[in-house]
Parts: structure tokens; sequence; C-alpha cells
């Protein structure tokens, strides 16, 4: 699987906790890996390619697609990261290739009940809490229940004969107050039993009536000052609070069971499937069906539970689903859990084909052609200006010149929201004597669009006139001339208040400051100004420089040419010794030159 394949799926990865799965192109598993955030973990196998080893990028090349499993918890993602894997035993997982299970409390059932820890799951009607993936928390677990809740540890059949007969004798735990004797008959059924109960309550997460038990037994050590006992079953308790986390991937009370749920869009279905087997999740596949017009959720979900039990051969004899569905075997049950394991298990299956849909709209989505900025900006402009057309190609005019001297104009062109400087053209004004800004808009827009139709170029969908509503009106003057009304935008910007003129409209158009499309005209009308204003300090300093120049007699242009490029200006030419002067236009043409300076001195 390659950086640009990962890319493509990058933003549909959940951040939930999970499993993923690497997958070749025989459907075979490469790898099993768990994840508290499944897209952070799942990314650094592409991201972070210095930095992993050899095998994993073999694993990583040979993959080609990566599905999913979102769980509620980290736990959780452990314990179904240890199911697949003995299941399915693939490749690249050699770790955790082992035989080893997690442990369960088991509260035995027997009189006095032993509480002790076990990896196995005997159906004797014990009951049996967890899995535990901590073994610290377990420790901590089994000493606070001991430390509160003193209990036999051996493992004697205490039958009431055994105890009456007085075949047991009490051993080192009762004197160390680790047990109080229901060997010997010195403690009544009655009495552990409701330490039994205790202890469920708290396995189970019902601290109410603990903790009324505990308070009563921290004010009795309060009460005879032994403030130290007092606080440690305070910490305990404390602590204990905060270690129960219910699993939905791994649980004693539930057996073989098939779990289904569906979601649904306008055109297709998915419906999950989690396969229970002794209570451990072994399985997870997400079914995509094609609706009909006439489909609905029975009938896609009744079909879809026969054709997936089928394709995994599936026996159990009970299935989970969200609602009622008609069942094809007497012998199956069918379960509409509201509560407890088997109603989690359902709410993980929901959660997983919701995903898997959102996942799906993403995917589509993702194929569709990204929308640029450029494309973002242009449309909030034409919806800003109410255009017809999007305003690919936009041109900006604006005039300069000053005391009317060298009167000069320009017109800046973008493309794509962008600058595009081959085409820009600056004009020299021919018919406006003196500053008349009106008049010189009417010149070069006439000029400008009357070549573009003798050439039979394209126009733009958006003219920028920089100028208020004078000089908007003088360049619809000349579209109209040309015929070109209706044939394109024509708009003009007011610098004081950056409104916005249409033509035939004394109302203007106020765009919010902070919008892009306003920002674009911006930038249009400054680039304008900027390039007709150099355009029109050139076309200054070369008439300065010519007239100055032109004024000597017999200095041809040629001449004039070669000295300004030797010495760059006419300052420096004044400043140059003779004998520099002299090899650039020659002795005669020196004698001139300084004869006309020394003249003028005088």
């Amino acid at each position: 699987m390659k950086k640009e394949d990962y890319d493509l799926i990058a933003d549909t990865i959940p951040r939930n906790p999970g499993i993923y799965k690497f997958i070749n192109k025989e459907d075979e598993i490469l790898y099993v890996g768990k994840a508290k955030v499944l897209r952070n973990r799942v990314s650094s196998y592409f991201n972070a390619a210095g930095q992993i080893y050899n095998k994993t990028r073999v694993m990583v090349k040979n993959a080609h697609r990566i599905e999913f499993i979102i769980v509620d918890s980290e736990q959780d993602a452990l314990l179904l990261e240890n199911t697949l894997i003995k299941k399915h035993q693939p490749r690249y997982n050699v770790s955790l290739k082992d035989g080893k299970s997690y442990s369960y409390l088991c509260i035995r059932n027997e009189r006095f009940p032993r509480v002790y820890f076990t990896r196995t799951v005997i159906k004797d009607g014990s009951l049996y809490f967890g899995p535990y993936t901590s073994k610290w928390r377990m420790k901590m677990i089994m000493e606070m229940v001991r430390r509160i809740f003193p209990l036999r540890t051996c493992s004697y059949a205490l039958t009431e004969e055994n105890i009456r007969k007085g075949k047991f004798k009490v051993c080192l735990e009762y004197h160390i107050k680790n047990c109080q004797g229901p060997c010997e008959g010195l403690e009544s059924e009655e009495s552990y039993n409701k330490k039994i109960e205790q202890i469920k309550n708290i396995l189970r997460g019902n601290f109410g009536a603990v903790k009324q038990y505990l308070h009563e037994q921290m004010h009795a050590h309060v009460e005879i000052l032994e403030f130290e006992h007092a606080h440690l079953i305070k910490e305990k308790l404390e602590l204990f609070e905060d270690y129960q986390s219910k699993s939905t991937v791994v649980s004693a009370t539930v057996q073989d069971v098939d779990v289904f749920t569906i979601a649904m869009d306008e055109t297709e279905a998915f419906v999950n499937y989690l396969k229970v087997v002794n209570g451990m999740l072994i399985n997870t596949y997400t079914l995509e069906l094609e609706k009909n017009l006439d489909d609905d959720e029975t009938t896609l979900l009744t079909y879809a539970v026969l054709q997936l039990r089928d394709r995994f051969q599936s026996i159990a004899p009970e299935i989970l689903v969200p609602f009622k569905i008609p069942s094809a075997d007497e012998n199956m049950k069918i379960t509409i859990p509201q509560r407890g394991d088997k109603k989690r298990l359902l709410d993980l299956s929901e959660k997983n084909v919701n995903y898997f849909l959102l996942q799906n709209k993403k995917e589509k989505a993702s194929r569709q052609p990204r929308e640029t900025p450029a494309e973002r900006i242009l449309k909030t402009l034409q919806s800003d200006l109410q255009l017809s057309e999007l305003p690919v190609h936009i041109e900006c005019f604006d005039n300069s010149n000053m005391q009317g001297t060298n009167p000069v104009a320009a017109c800046v062109v973008f493309k794509n929201a962008k600058p595009a400087k081959r085409d820009y053209r600056h004009f020299n004004i021919k018919t406006v004597v003196g500053p008349d800004d009106f008049a010189s808009m009417e010149e070069i827009v006439y000029r400008r669009y009357k070549r573009m139709q003798d050439e039979n170029t394209p126009l733009p969908q958006l003219v920028i006139i920089d100028g208020g509503k004078g000089q908007l009106s003088s360049a619809m003057n000349s579209i109209e001339k040309l015929g070109l009304v209706g044939k394109m935008t024509v708009v003009g910007i007011a610098k004081r208040l950056e409104e916005i003129f249409f033509p035939g409209d004394s109302i203007p158009l106020y765009i919010n400051k902070k919008s892009e499309s306003l920002k674009l005209i911006q930038q249009a009308r400054n680039e304008a100004h900027r390039f007709a204003i150099t355009f029109h300090r050139n076309q200054r300093s070369k008439n300065f420089i010519q007239t100055e120049l032109s004024l000597i007699p017999g200095l041809g242009e040629k001449t004039i040419e070669k000295l300004l490029k030797a010495f760059k200006s006419v300052p420096n030419i004044k400043k140059a010794p003779e004998e520099e002067i002299i090899k650039v236009a020659g002795k005669s043409m020196t004698k001139k030159l300084l004869e006309y300076y020394a003249a003028k001195n005088e």
C-alpha cells in the first residue's frame, strides 16, 4: 500500500479506540494491531518511513487495504486484538502468538464461596468478572477484597456435616485475621454470604450499599481512634471505585450469538455483523447492499442475516438485532436486547455500521474533484456580484497623470484569481488633452475591446473600473459603442469607502470587508494602479531625458542612446571625464556636448 493510497483514505479513518487490520489482495490478514486513537496509529506507518523496521515496511508494501473495528475503550481494543490474533494467526503478529488468555475474577459456586483469579471459565454456576488486562489492577482488586472482606482461601469442602464433625482446623490465615474461621463454624454462612454480596456489588459497580457498609466501618475505627485504619479503608475505596470497566468484546455472560445492525441512505444500505463465540468477538464484517425503490430496513436486514450466517457458516442459536425481523429458522432465537452485555454488543455493532456509512460518504466525496482556493474565491465573487458566469477572466483599468502631463493608463488581467502579467497592457493617451480622467477612461476601454473584437479574442467575464460613477459611465459609453453591453459585467470601485457601483444604479454595493471576493477586487485595483504609476514614471523620465539631450545641436538619437547606456543618466554624463565621453561618442560629439553645457552654465 503506497503513501498515495493512504492519503485518499486518511480523512475517513476514525479517531476512536479500536483495532486495525492490514489485508493483502488475497484477503489474507497480514497484521492486527490495536490503537487508542486509530487515525494517529495508522498514520505512523506512512508518515515516519525512516523510523520503522524493514519488516514493517514490507508488511505495509504488501497490504492492499486497511479495515477497522471501533470499540469503546483501549482495554476492549487490547482484548479484541488478542482474540483476532489467536484466531487468524497473522503472518506479522509474532509476539502475541501464544495460548495465554486474560484473567477473570471468579466467585465459586459453593458453600462459603472462594474468590480467586483464573484464566479458565467453567460453566458450573460460578460467577466470573472481567477479563482484566492489567496485572497491577488485578492484584489491587484482590488485595482490596481480602483486606476489607476477610474470606477463606482454603479448598476444604465446608459442608454443614463436615463442620459439625470438626474435620477442619483454623490455619494461619485465621490467626493473622485474613479469615474468620468458617471451617470451625466461627463464622456463620449468613455473615459470610453478606460479604460475598458486597463483593458482587463492587465488581458490578454498585457502590451504594458497599459505601454505606464501608462508612460504617470507618466510623467504627474513628470512634476507637484508629485513624490509620479508617484512612486506609478510604484510600482503598477511592482506588477501587475507578477500577471497574465493562468489556464489550469479551464477556463471561454471553455465549454464541450473532449480532446484526443496519444503516442506510438514499441509495445504499450497510449491515454490520459481529460473530461471538464462547463470549469472545472473533469476527466482524460489513455487507453493502444496493437499495431498490421498495426496500425497507426489515426486508434488507432479513436478507442480510441469511446471507451472512451462510457465508460465515454460523450455527449460533441466537441473533441480536435492533428490531423484530421474521425468522426462517424456528430453532433460532431472535433477541432485541434492552440492557446488559448483549445490549452493549448491539451498540458496538451500530457504532461500526454508522461509521462505515459515514466512511463511504467521505470516500465518495474524496473521489470528487476538490475545490481549489481560486475556485472558492471566484464562486464567492460570482455570488456577491450576482454574476451569470464564473469570473475566471477579470480585467481592471486605471489612469495616471501629473497635472495633465504624460497621461497614461493601464489594464491588468487576472485569470483564475491570479495576475496574468503577460497579458498586462499599458496605453499612452492619444485623443485627450489635459487632465481628463473620464475621457481617458473612455478612450482606453474603447481601444482595448475594439482590438479584442478585431482579433476575435475571448472577452473577460468581469471588468473593474478604478473610480466611481463618473469613470464607470465613461467606460460604459465605449462598451455601448462597441455593442458589448450584456456580454460582460462592468463595475466600478470607489476608493474611499470601497463602494461597488453598477451601470445605471446610483446605490452602491457594500461587500463585507473580510470577504475574499472584495480582497480580490482590491488586489486587481491596486495592481492596476501600480502598473499605471510605474509606466507613467518611466514615460516622464524618458521624455525629460530626450528633451534635454535632444536640445544639443548635432546630437542624434543613436549617440544619445549610447551615452545613456554607458553612463545611465544625464547627471552622470555631466560629471564624466572628457576622455570617457570621447570613448563613447567620439571627439566631435563630445566637443558639441561640452560646448552646450559650458554655454548653459555661463
